[in-house]
């Protein structure tokens, strides 16, 4: 068991490694129209504080955005009226579309060395919880099951992660997150604390991409189920504390919208990105022919095993899972517009917490993971 558990950490290791390598050789100048924006976004937290949520055009009175645009040789950099992934407001200023989360996240860093190090903390995160994954199995079946989908999840770091500064940070509390749920949903007494905090990083992952929003919406369906069945404090004290915890993890988002678009519930989005859902049968190919694809059958087919063989608490985090999926798949597969990422969060999501549920659901797994005995080999994670 022990040797399994150290060649499937350093395969995950290792692939953390050759991530870092390759992250270390990537241009922050590659002529994406989005990585301009969100590093526009960070220039202004540099420059301004807090003020950085305000991303009005007229702020670019150090041309950073049009010396961006500049030289990446964009026929129209000279007329701020014509940025990409800026749009015109109401009231008539011109701002950024994104939510200021990214761009907050890379003003930690220095300008011109921003992206390597997000991917790479992001990177770490996420090979941390594949190792605590790996360290809490006790079969050898899902030390194999661990160390696979470990590997796969510091793999997705570089590919689709890289297609968009959005994706590394969210694929990071994704991670977390679903620790946390199944963590929260293994424990006899279900902590308000704990479910407030889950609320608290999905929230917080609005602030990286707005339809983050629905990684919430399985939560809000079983929450809502378990007080309409019980109908008692406790069960109205845990929605009331994962509402809480949404609200204000996604806060910045919400005082960057008034602030840009002139009402905190306003998108600064423009009318090609607000669409009204239609399914498409060319969109649902290119899915078909995506890794997003691959993804999406193993969290169905995984919750769907849960469903089946799983008891108790195990049951209840594929029912979260199960209903946050159904609500995911419905608005990106009649979402008519396609990227390589739309649908990992949510499959990502799904996967830690299947995967997590499954490894905490035999007794005592807390004590033999967090205070191992020396001499009694029977004590410790097989």
């Amino acid at each position: 068991m022990k040797i399994a558990k150290l060649a499937f950490g350093l395969i995950c290791l290792a692939i953390l490694a050759s991530n870092i390598v390759t992250m270390s050789r990537w241009s922050e100048a590659r002529g994406v129209y989005d990585d301009i924006c969100y590093l526009r976004q960070a220039h202004l937290f540099q420059r301004l504080g807090i003020a950085g949520l305000n991303t009005n055009v007229v702020l670019d009175d150090d041309d950073y955005a049009k010396g961006r645009w500049k030289a990446i040789a964009y026929a129209e950099w000279s007329d701020s009226t014509r940025w990409p992934c800026h749009n015109p407001m109401p009231s008539g200023n011109i701002v950024i579309q994104y939510p200021p989360g990214t761009g907050f996240l890379l003003a930690l860093f220095p300008e011109d060395h921003q992206v390597v190090p997000l991917y790479v903390a992001a990177s770490l995160i996420v090979c941390g919880l594949a190792l605590s994954a790996i360290a809490m199995a006790r079969t050898q079946s899902s030390i194999v099951g661990a160390g696979l989908f470990g590997a796969l999840a510091v793999y997705l770091m570089i590919n689709p992660a890289k297609a968009s500064y959005s994706v590394a940070p969210t694929m990071a509390i994704c991670a977390v997150a679903g620790f946390l749920t199944a963590l929260w949903l293994s424990r006899d007494r279900r902590s308000v604390l704990l479910i407030a905090l889950i609320g608290l990083l999905l929230g917080a992952s609005v602030n990286f991409r707005l339809p983050n929003a629905l990684l919430a919406a399985g939560y809000c369906l079983f929450l809502a189920g378990a007080f309409l069945s019980a109908r008692t404090l406790a069960t109205f004290m845990q929605g009331l504390g994962f509402g809480a915890g949404v609200l204000v993890g996604m806060s910045p988002t919400l005082i960057a919208q008034a602030i840009n678009a002139g009402s905190p519930l306003a998108t600064t989005y423009g009318s090609a990105d607000v669409v009204a859902p239609a399914f498409d049968l060319a969109i649902l190919g290119q899915y078909l022919r995506d890794m997003q694809f691959v993804l999406i059958v193993l969290a169905i087919g995984s919750t769907a095993w849960l469903l089946r063989a799983g008891k108790g608490t195990v049951r209840q985090v594929a029912l979260v899972v199960a209903g946050n999926l159904l609500v995911n798949l419905v608005f990106f597969l009649s979402h008519p517009i396609f990227t390589p990422y739309y649908i990992v969060p949510i499959a990502m999501l799904s996967l830690w917490s299947v995967w997590f549920a499954w490894l905490m659901r035999e007794p005592g797994w807390q004590v033999a993971a967090l205070r191992p005995q020396p001499g009694r080999l029977e004590a410790l994670p097989q």
